[in-house]
């Protein structure tokens, strides 16, 4: 199963300058959650803006600069050989970023898991549409803000609509 997962404003805006907007305690614990165990993919940048591997996963980084280095993460050219490097570890991979990485996996991703941060923003990245011809919404769970979050955030997860056979 590939699954993206991503936080989103309103109007899709999930970075600027390479960095996160908000600060949303509850999804960071369901990101980590949800993602520890299993291998995830990002780009160079995503890798650069978080400073170092996150812990119980496989970082898989996807770069087209053939000089980047780094020891501590599975390094890849291009999403295709990214995927087929995380199913060696598990069949349950997560995308995590960014802007382009996620336009080039929505083709092909079985589920999303969006937080999606009811508060429209500035920024310079930003989550592709989401097609609802192929994806179905299957849960939402809505949070107000509160003294810890700023912002009112649902964690919404969509599955891929299978195509039935004639």
């Amino acid at each position: 199963m590939i699954k993206i997962i991503v936080a989103k404003a309103s109007n899709n805006v999930i970075g600027n300058n390479n960095e996160l907007i908000w600060h949303l305690p509850n999804d960071l614990k369901n990101f980590k959650k949800l993602t520890s165990d299993h291998p995830i993919i990002m780009g160079r940048k995503t890798y650069q803006s978080l400073g170092r591997p996150l812990p119980n996963r496989t970082n898989i980084v996807i770069t087209r600069d053939s000089n980047f280095k780094d020891d501590k993460v599975v390094i890849t050219y291009s999403l295709e050989e990214s995927i087929n490097k995380a199913k060696e570890i598990n069949n349950d991979l997560f995308i995590i970023g960014g802007g382009d990485i996620y336009k080039q996996a929505m083709e092909i991703a079985d589920e999303l898991y969006i937080t999606e941060v009811h508060h429209e923003f500035e920024g310079d990245t930003f989550f592709p549409e989401i097609d609802e011809d192929n994806f179905e919404e299957i849960s939402r769970e809505h949070f107000n803000k509160d003294e810890k979050h700023l912002y009112a955030y649902s964690f919404v997860i969509y599955k891929r609509i299978k195509e039935s056979i004639n």
